[in-house]
C-alpha cells in the first residue's frame, strides 16, 4: 500500500486510528493498545485479510491516528469518531424493526401515557420497548382502571377543555378528566407518577393498598364499592402476568446473546426490571473485520449504551463473552449510569438458563433476517451491475445522487438532491435547492448541478485534496462546527429526472466547471427510457431489471423530496402573503395569530371579538384583520 507508514513512525502506545479514502472521507474507525502492532497488522499478509478488511483497504488512501492515555480514553474517542464520520466500513447495529415503547410525557403539565416509536426525549419516562404496539394498548388499558391518567392527544385535550364536557373515558372512570377540572394538576401527576412506578416494578405497595381498601369497604358493608375495588386488583394481577417472573424481584440487568455466521450477527436483547421482563430488542450488523464474539459484544456495548441516560441503564449486563476491554467498558458504563455497572457471563443457575432463551431467540432472527435479506443483497449487487453495463461505466455507481425539480406554474420552484450509496437511501446527505432561474426545468437542473458540484469543489479545495501540503487535517470535517462538510463527497453517477434535454443540462454544468469523472443520465417517467448526454437514442433496460428498479426508486425518492419541500414553501408564501397585507401587523403579531387559530383558513373564519383574545391583537387591530381578510377573500 503506497500510503502505508513509515517503519517506526507508528507509536507503541493505546490510540484510535482513522482511514479516509481519496477525497478524505474517513472510512474506517478502530482502537487499538498498540497502534504499532494493530497497523502493521493491515500491511502485514494481504491475502490473509477478511475480505471486507482488503476492500476498506483498497478504498483507503491514507490513515492517522491519535495516542491516548487510558483504555477508556480510546473508547470513548472511538465511539465519539463513530458517531461524527458515520464510517461505511465500521460495525454499524441496525434494528430489525421499530420497536414500540410505552411513554408517560412526565415532562407536560398533565402528562400523557402513549405508544411511542424513534426518538427518545428528555424528561419523559419510557418502559419496554414492546414487541407489539397491541400489547401496550392492552397493558394500558388494564391499568387505567386503578390509574386514570391521561391518554388523549393535545388536541383532544384543548377541545375537551374549551366545551367543558371530557371523553368517553372521563365518562367511563378510565380517565381522571384533569381537562375539565375533576383533579388539580398535582394529583393528576401523582397518579402518573404512581403510573410509572408500577411499571417500574415497585407493585407489591399498591397490591397491598387495594386490598386494604377492599377489606374496609367490606367492613363498612359498601359491596358496590369492594367489588370495584376487586376488580381494580384482578386488573393490575393480569397486567403484572403478561409479565413473567424470571429472575429474584431485585435483579435490574440487560440479557444480551448473539448468533453469528461468517458475514452477519444478530443481536437479542431482553430487559428484566424488577425480576420481570419488561421488554425484548433486536439488532443485526455486517461484520466488517475477524469479529469475534468478545469484540462485538464490545462494540454493541458502546452504540447501545453510548447516548443512554442513567436511568434507563441497568446494574447489570449479562453477555455471551466478555468485552477484549472489559474493565474499561465497565468503568465507561458506570460513568454513563453514575453507579456501578457489572458486565459478566453468567455461568450457572437462572441467569444461565435465560441467557439461552435469549440465545435462542438471536437465532431465530438471523435466520428470519438473512430469509429476507438474502435477496436484498444479492439484488442490490446486481442491480449496481447492471447500470453500471448498462450505461457503459468503468465501475459500479456505489454513491448515486439523483436531481429533481418541483414548482407550480412557475412558481416556489425548489430542487431536491438525495443520496444513494450501495443501493440504499443515505438520508443524512440529502439537499435541498431554491432555484432562482425562472427559465424552466432544463434551466433549473442547469443551475442546481452547477451550485452542487462548484460546492464541491470548494469543498474540495479547503480539505486540502487539491493541494496536500495545505490540508487542514480535518478532511471532511469542518473544524467549526464538527460536522461534515456539505458536499465534499462526488457521486459515481448523477440522475435527472428528465430525458435528453434535462440529462443534456446537467453534463454542460460539469463540464463549465472541468469535472470529467462523474456520470451523467436522465430518466423519463413516461416510458422509463435511460437518457445519455449528447445520445440520439434512449438506453433500454428490461422493464424487470434491478437496475431499472434502482434508478426508478432513486428517482421516486427525490420526487417525493422536492414536492415536500415545495409544498412546505408554497404553504409559508400563503400564509405570509396573507398575513402581510394586513396594515400595521408585524412579525411577532401575525406569529401569534398563527400559533393561536393554526392556519389563515380559521383566522378568516373568525370574529373581531374571537381575533382580539389572541395577546397583543387589540379592538382596532382585530377589525382591520377581519376587514382585510375578508376583502382579500372577495
Amino acid at each position: 500500500m503506497s500510503f502505508r507508514p513509515r517503519p517506526g513512525s507508528i507509536p507503541d502506545s493505546p490510540g484510535v486510528y482513522r482511514f479516509r479514502d481519496g477525497h478524505g472521507r474517513v472510512i474506517y474507525v478502530g482502537k487499538a493498545k498498540s497502534l504499532r502492532q494493530r497497523l502493521n497488522s493491515y500491511f502485514a499478509d494481504f491475502s490473509a485479510l477478511h475480505p471486507r478488511t482488503q476492500t476498506m483497504l483498497t478504498t483507503a488512501a491514507d490513515v492517522d491516528w491519535t495516542v491516548v492515555g487510558t483504555e477508556v480514553e480510546a473508547l470513548q474517542l472511538e465511539y465519539s469518531w463513530i458517531k461524527e464520520y458515520d464510517p461505511r466500513f465500521n460495525v454499524k447495529y441496525r434494528d430489525d424493526k421499530s420497536y414500540p415503547y410505552l411513554a408517560v410525557t412526565m415532562g407536560e403539565e398533565f402528562p400523557r401515557v402513549q405508544v411511542m416509536r424513534g426518538a427518545k426525549r428528555k424528561g419523559d419516562r419510557y418502559f419496554g420497548p414492546y414487541s407489539h404496539a397491541w400489547a401496550i394498548r392492552e397493558t394500558v388499558d388494564l391499568m387505567l382502571r386503578v390509574f386514570p391518567v391521561r391518554t388523549c392527544s393535545a388536541g383532544v385535550f384543548k377541545r375537551a377543555g374549551q366545551i367543558g364536557r371530557p371523553c368517553l373515558l372521563g365518562y367511563i372512570d378510565k380517565c381522571s378528566a384533569p381537562c375539565v377540572g375533576r383533579v388539580t394538576p398535582e394529583e393528576h401527576r401523582a397518579l402518573a407518577e404512581d403510573f410509572c412506578d408500577f411499571m417500574a416494578g415497585n407493585t407489591t405497595r399498591f397490591i397491598k393498598r387495594l386490598e386494604r381498601q377492599m377489606r374496609e369497604a367490606a367492613a363498612e358493608q359498601e359491596y358496590e364499592r369492594a367489588a370495584r375495588v376487586r376488580d381494580d386488583i384482578q386488573a393490575l394481577q393480569r397486567a403484572l402476568e403478561k409479565q413473567a417472573v424470571v429472575l429474584g424481584e431485585g435483579t435490574d440487568a440487560d440479557v444480551v446473546a448473539l448468533a453469528e455466521d461468517p458475514l452477519e450477527a444478530a443481536v437479542q436483547v431482553f430487559y428484566v426490571r424488577g425480576g420481570r421482563i419488561r421488554g425484548q430488542r433486536g439488532w443485526v450488523v455486517d461484520k466488517v473485520e475477524e469479529a469475534g464474539p468478545a469484540e462485538l459484544v464490545e462494540q454493541f456495548l458502546l452504540q447501545m449504551y453510548g447516548d443512554a441516560n442513567a436511568e434507563s441503564m441497568p446494574r447489570e449486563v449479562l453477555v455471551p463473552a466478555l468485552p477484549p476491554d472489559v474493565e474499561a467498558v465497565a468503568d465507561l458504563l458506570t460513568e454513563q449510569r453514575r453507579a456501578r455497572v457489572e458486565v459478566r457471563v453468567p455461568q450457572r443457575g437462572d441467569k444461565k438458563a435465560l441467557m439461552e432463551t435469549v440465545e435462542r431467540n438471536a437465532k431465530e432472527s438471523l435466520a428470519q433476517h438473512k430469509i429476507r435479506r438474502a435477496g436484498d443483497l444479492t439484488s442490490r449487487s446486481k442491480a449496481l451491475q447492471e447500470i453500471a453495463d448498462a450505461l457503459d461505466l468503468d465501475q459500479v455507481p456505489l454513491r448515486i445522487e439523483c436531481y429533481d425539480v418541483s414548482h407550480l406554474q412557475g412558481e416556489n420552484v425548489v430542487a431536491s438532491m438525495v443520496v444513494f450509496e450501495d443501493g440504499l437511501a443515505r438520508k443524512s446527505e440529502y439537499r435541498r435547492f431554491a432555484v432562482r432561474t425562472k427559465e424552466g426545468d432544463v434551466a433549473a437542473i442547469h443551475e442546481v448541478i452547477l451550485r452542487r458540484f462548484r460546492r464541491y469543489l470548494e469543498e474540495r479545495s479547503a480539505t486540502g485534496e487539491l493541494a496536500p501540503e495545505d490540508d487542514d487535517g480535518h478532511g471532511p470535517i469542518d473544524p467549526e462546527t464538527g460536522k461534515p462538510r456539505k458536499f465534499a463527497y462526488p457521486p459515481n453517477l448523477v440522475v435527472v429526472d428528465g430525458a435528453g434535454p434535462q440529462a443534456a443540462a446537467a453534463q454542460r454544468a460539469l463540464d463549465e466547471l472541468g469535472i470529467d469523472d462523474v456520470a451523467v443520465a436522465g430518466l423519463a417517467k413516461r416510458l422509463e427510457e435511460v437518457w445519455l448526454p449528447g445520445d440520439d437514442q434512449p438506453v433500454i433496460m428490461p422493464r424487470s431489471s434491478e437496475g431499472l428498479y434502482l434508478l426508478q426508486r432513486v428517482r421516486d425518492e427525490a420526487h417525493r423530496f422536492a414536492i415536500t419541500y415545495h409544498r412546505a414553501k408554497r404553504s409559508k408564501s400563503v400564509k405570509e402573503s396573507a398575513l402581510d397585507s394586513v396594515p400595521g401587523l408585524g412579525p411577532a403579531r401575525r406569529q401569534a395569530l398563527l400559533k393561536h387559530f393554526g392556519s389563515v383558513k380559521k383566522l378568516r373564519e373568525a370574529t373581531a371579538e374571537q381575533i382580539r383574545e389572541v395577546p397583543g391583537i387589540g379592538p382596532a387591530t382585530a377589525e382591520v384583520i377581519v376587514s382585510t381578510l375578508k376583502g382579500e377573500r372577495q
